[in-house]
């Protein structure tokens, strides 16, 4: 049976349903709302616990123990996203053939200090891999630790400056995005760019990887703006600008977009005369309710994926997953099959930077060498029923 998890240059393009219930060549959904946002907008913060720490548990019977640290007593959507991704991560492993892994499941609470404990016990107790934490303040800590084992840690943070030799993140990068959609927009022939993102760590991210793309890219940026809770001045600046701007990219969750075009309106700017270009923060039933942002373009996993994943965690635990837990599940489907696969080496920095790359719920995926990932993601346009596919998930990685 074809696995989904084989390096892509090793497997037939088939698009056949597998033991872990992936689709095979087509990749999959929208990015990060809800529970994601909130935790993608503050790279740093850790949440205080909502109570005592869940005892430590292990799950299957595998000979490959792997660590999976996750902040399950922490308080508010925290604590929320961690049992989900807890309960993806079981789901994953239930739904692999015969996986010779198991989980060494710890609760760091939120905390750095959790986190730390939490992967030193996984690989006391014989874990080759750690998979977590989930907070960007928790990952240099655990790395700590792990590094002097020599052992490789999978991040769900999605702050970049956390990744590193060794460390490597798996999750919704703000930088992917943006390298999509800049792309895709010069593809149709936008050349003059323009870009207003807030005053904060996703704002930055996302201002730096907008000004390397369009200039890699061939294009030239005629305006930039920053703002923070009042819009209105940063908007009368961008109206003005807009004039030579043939795409504007507006980079925050659905509420703040609204909020941001509504400003824009307000202040002059035709938007019916720019292409509006966004991040995967745009799945958003804001977004596609509002009259401004109808038509714009957004980069975000193709939604079959999430699609199909959700109805199997419904079956299996009752309740909807929130958006992260696929990362959660993409990490174990992707350790159990290296296990099963690649030998000694199953979960060395060559297997694990492979550059063909892997496909999981969210589609294809790959370890760059400094820890941070690229995806293949599709592009999405605004409508009022949700969004709809313009441009597909790539099947391969190019050059």
């Amino acid at each position: 049976m074809t696995d989904p998890f084989k390096p892509k240059s090793d497997r037939p393009g088939a698009t056949r349903r597998t033991a872990l219930g992936l689709v095979i060549g087509a990749p999959l959904l929208s990015a990060c709302s809800g529970v994601q946002q909130t935790l993608t907008n503050n790279f740093g913060s850790s949440p205080a616990p909502s109570g005592p720490p869940q005892q430590p548990v292990a799950v299957g019977t595998g000979q490959v123990k792997v660590g999976l640290v996750l902040p399950l007593s922490a308080a508010g959507n925290a604590g929320v996203a961690a049992q989900s991704m807890k309960n993806a991560a079981e789901m994953a492993l239930s739904e692999f053939q015969n996986p010779n892994i198991q989980l060494l499941i710890k609760d760091d609470a939120g905390s750095a200090q959790g986190a730390q404990q939490g992967a030193q016990q996984a690989i006391d107790e014989g874990a080759e891999i750690i998979l977590g934490p989930l907070f960007a303040a928790s990952v240099p800590a655990t790395a700590q630790v792990a590094r002097t084992r020599g052992i490789s840690v999978i991040a769900f943070s999605t702050d970049s400056s956390v990744a590193g030799r060794g460390v490597y993140l798996l999750s919704f990068l703000p930088e992917s995005d943006v390298d999509r959609i800049v792309e895709y927009g010069v593809s149709i022939g936008k050349r003059s760019f323009a870009a207003m993102v807030p005053e904060n760590a996703y704002g930055n991210v996302v201002e730096i990887a907008f000004k390397q793309t369009v200039t890699r890219r061939g294009g030239r940026i005629v305006a930039f703006e920053k703002y923070a809770a009042d819009r209105s001045a940063a908007a009368r600046n961008m109206a003005q600008s807009l004039r030579s701007a043939d795409a504007l990219l507006i980079a925050d969750d659905g509420d703040a977009v609204v909020s941001v075009a509504d400003a824009l309106t307000a202040a002059g700017a035709n938007l019916r005369n720019v292409q509006l270009l966004g991040t995967g923060l745009w799945d958003n039933p804001r977004v596609f309710a509002s009259a401004s942002l109808q038509g714009g373009l957004y980069a975000a996993p193709d939604p079959s994926g999430f699609r199909s994943f959700a109805g199997r965690y419904r079956t299996k635990f009752g309740g909807e997953p929130v958006r992260t837990a696929t990362l959660a599940y993409d990490a174990v489907a992707l350790v159990a099959a290296l296990a099963r696969t690649q030998g000694a080496q199953r979960f060395a920095a060559e297997t694990l930077t492979n550059p063909s790359g892997f496909a999981g719920i969210d589609g294809l995926f790959r370890f760059r060498s400094d820890g941070t990932n690229q995806r293949g993601l599709a592009v999405m346009r605004v409508a009022s029923g949700g969004g709809q596919a313009v441009a597909g998930s790539p099947k391969s990685f190019g050059a």
